[in-house]
């Protein structure tokens, strides 16, 4: 396999309630899953190829349970990326170059029988993990917040985090609210319902567990 490194910090979301089941290996909270992913490249490789400061997004459905397959995806890489970058993002959000079930964009792509062809789009992405806050835009295809929860018993942010001390996405992420439209082939309507702030380290072999728990 072509050695290959990602450590970026991202932001996403989805239509179940703010513990969402599936992270508990239940079912979705409303019986079948739609999301998204964004997140920026902090450091990164592919073979050669720097990947460093690009962007990049996963808009995703299943009917039902993500193991349950049938779903569609779509990859939104960073226009600023030259044609050896692109097809690195692709290769990798599509599951390419990566032990089996070893991250969760393989099984993203192992569990999707349609996969649009990607696109190439400006973004505009800010995300604070600590503070739970996330703004995203790309023009045309979604945008998107991000928030703490709120008690609704005192009014005060509520802060829980998720922790997988064995997954294939992240070790730990800040969970908070999302809130997301988005257009096009794989259409969101997301008010304020699941959502997540994390870094990811992946490469080929799997998630880099962190050190600082």
């Amino acid at each position: 396999m072509i050695d290959w490194r990602i450590e970026a910090v991202t932001f996403g979301g989805c239509n179940c309630d703010y513990g969402c089941p599936c992270q508990f290996e239940l079912r979705p909270s409303r019986g079948h899953c739609r999301g998204f992913e964004v997140g920026r490249i902090e450091r990164g490789h592919f073979g050669d190829t720097p990947l460093d400061g690009l962007c990049f997004s996963l808009i995703y459905a299943w009917p039902g349970a993500v193991f349950e397959g049938n779903g569609a995806m779509r990859a939104i890489i960073d226009e600023r990326a030259d044609e050896q970058q692109r097809k690195a993002l692709i290769t990798v959000l599509h599951g390419g170059e990566t032990e089996e079930g070893k991250t969760h964009w393989w099984v993203f792509r192992t569990m999707a029988s349609t996969v649009h062809d990607p696109i190439f789009k400006p973004f505009s992405f800010e995300v604070d993990i600590d503070r739970r806050t996330a703004r995203v835009s790309i023009p045309g295809v979604i945008e998107s917040t991000g928030r703490p929860i709120v008690s609704p018993a005192t009014g005060n942010e509520h802060r829980v985090r998720i922790d997988i001390p064995n997954g294939i996405e992240f070790d730990i992420a800040e969970i908070g609210s999302a809130t997301a439209n988005a257009t096009g082939p794989i259409a969101l309507d997301l008010n304020d319902s699941y959502g997540q702030f994390n870094r990811i380290r992946h490469t080929g072999k799997g998630v880099i567990r962190s050190s600082n728990r």
